[in-house]
Order: structure tokens, then C-alpha cells, then sequence
């Protein structure tokens, strides 16, 4: 149990209680602003999008702040039932940067060549907490991204499970948008064993795109579909050399498959025919943050444009 002892919270081999969580939570400090990156951006926004036909609408908000932490989705005005309906989620683990900047990008360039043609759900920022602390949990130490399950911890599961559950027709695709940072290495995994009381093992990081389905329901082509979309933009990550990344055997070019809904992931929260996760890495010398953030909109409209190919 050698590799628990260098994080600082808790004891080797030991889960953490009540009292390890609030010294992680008075470990976090504020390094961004919500307000300023996501907020004011869709404020910003809102005479284009009520052109389009979109509105901002506040679905919730976050206990630890209601001010501060407005819980807010771009959706269409007016759903249209024989369309597709889309879900757009970023920022389920708030300190993926480009998952939250690639909706906004999504929004501002890319969302006024498709309202006539899909119906529209976008949840920029699921975890605006985590955004600003640039963390990958809440503040009670909860994964939000594996906790869409019913009567979840995660009040930002929670509550995008009740937007989701609030649009009648239910959705056709949800590309829930995720990146991979040095930072999962350095601090995120170790902080996760070190919570649970198991020893870290250390891992890799695919270097570039990669998308991650559902073992249940694969839709391959869909897939290849993102990824020949994605390929125009920036470098798909290559398997290792047991064919894997992350530890899951490559079933295609760039493409994994879990379990969505065993894992609690929120992928699964529509349960729709079409998902996709995306994944992302900004910390490659290959790469740009601007350039990942352009690689999530080409994951959204390819995703939309294959959709629409099968109407």
C-alpha cells in the first residue's frame, strides 16, 4: 500500500469517512470564473439564440451557491416532434475544459445550421463547482459522471436527469462531451484511490481523440462517423500495445465501449438510440486547447449529420 502514503489526505489503505472529505473540500480553491466563462458568454448569446428559436432556461442550481451555481441549458422554444431531438452536455466533469468551451463554440457557430432540422438540448456546464475549482468531483467528493442512477448523490446528476426526464418525446442523441488532461495522472487518480482506500497503479493517457460507446449498444458506424468527422480536426488516439486504451480493447479506430448504465455514466441518462462519449487531450504537444475545443464541435455535428442520414 506504498503508493497511498504521497496523498495527503486520509490514511494508506483506509476509505475515507466524513472528516478526510471536508479536508479535501477545504483543500479546493476557486482558480476560474463560472460567471465569466459560461454566463455572461450565453447571456452574451441571447438575441442570436432567441433568433434561432433556442432559449437559456435555468434548470437548477447548486446547493453550495444558488447564485453562483445557476444551472442553465440552451433548448428549443418549440419542440417539434417529427424531428430529431439532440442532447449536448459539457463540463459533467467541470474541470474539462473543452467540454464546456466546445458547446459554447457549438452554440455560437454551428447551432443556426441545424434548428431546422433537430430540436435542441444543450447543458453547457453540468458541474459549475467543479468548473471553477477545476475539479473532477462535487464538493462532497461524489463523481458526478458515475452517479445517473436513480436517487443519485450528485445533485448535478440529479438535476440533468430531471431536464432529461422533462422533455416528453425523449431524445433521438446525446453527445456528452469529456476531455483527458495530464492532471487525471497527477492528482484526480490518486485522489480517487486514496478516497476509496485501494492503491494507485499508475496509467496512461491516450494521446488524442477517442470516443466511447456503449457496450449494449454500440452503433459502430455512428461511431466511425464521429471519428471520420473528428480526423479533419485533430489526431485520433492510437491503441496501445495490447490494443487497448484506458484499458478497454479498441473495437474501431479511436472507439472503446463500456457499460454505460452499469457505470452510472451520463451517457446512459437518455437511454437514446444515438451516444457518444468524447474524449480529448489538451496537454498533447500535438494539439492546442483551441483546437480541442473545434474537435468537440466535430464531434457534434458529425454525430447530428449521421443522425439525420438515418431519418
Amino acid at each position: 500500500m506504498a503508493n497511498l502514503t504521497f496523498y495527503p489526505i486520509g490514511t494508506a489503505g483506509e476509505k475515507w469517512g466524513e472528516a478526510e472529505k471536508a479536508a479535501w473540500l477545504a483543500s479546493t480553491q476557486i482558480k476560474r470564473s463560472y460567471q465569466d466563462d459560461v454566463v455572461m458568454p450565453l447571456k452574451r448569446m441571447e438575441a442570436e439564440l432567441t433568433a434561432l428559436g433556442l432559449a437559456t432556461v435555468q434548470y437548477g442550481s447548486l446547493s453550495i451557491d444558488p447564485q453562483r451555481y445557476p444551472l442553465l441549458a440552451v433548448t428549443t422554444q418549440q419542440f417539434d416532434s417529427q424531428k430529431p431531438t439532440v442532447l449536448v452536455t459539457g463540463g459533467v466533469h467541470g474541470y474539462e475544459t473543452s467540454g464546456v468551451h466546445g458547446a459554447l463554440a457549438f452554440l455560437a457557430n454551428e447551432a443556426t445550421n441545424y434548428v431546422q432540422q433537430v430540436n435542441l438540448v444543450v447543458a453547457v456546464c453540468v458541474s459549475p463547482w467543479g468548473y471553477e475549482t477545476i475539479n473532477r468531483w462535487n464538493p462532497k467528493a461524489i463523481d458526478p459522471n458515475r452517479s445517473f442512477y436513480a436517487n443519485s448523490p450528485a445533485e448535478e446528476s440529479a438535476t440533468l436527469m430531471a431536464l432529461v426526464a422533462s422533455v416528453e418525446q425523449g431524445f433521438d442523441l446525446h453527445v456528452d462531451l469529456h476531455e483527458t488532461t495530464d492532471s487525471d495522472e497527477l492528482e484526480f487518480r490518486p485522489a480517487l484511490c486514496a478516497r476509496d482506500g485501494i492503491e494507485y497503479e499508475k496509467g496512461t493517457i491516450p494521446d488524442g481523440f477517442y470516443a466511447v460507446g456503449d457496450t449494449e449498444n454500440p452503433m459502430d458506424a455512428f461511431q466511425k462517423a464521429i471519428i471520420d468527422g473528428v480526423s479533419k480536426v485533430t489526431h485520433i488516439a492510437p491503441a496501445d500495445e495490447k490494443r487497448e486504451i484506458i484499458g478497454s480493447t479498441v473495437v474501431q479506430h479511436g472507439v472503446i465501449n463500456y457499460p454505460l448504465k452499469k457505470l452510472g455514466l451520463c451517457s446512459s441518462v437518455t437511454g437514446c438510440a444515438y451516444n457518444t462519449t468524447t474524449e480529448v487531450y489538451p496537454d498533447s504537444p500535438s494539439t492546442t486547447p483551441a483546437e480541442c475545443n473545434l474537435a468537440q464541435v466535430a464531434a457534434i455535428t458529425s454525430a447530428i449529420d449521421y443522425v439525420l442520414t438515418q431519418r
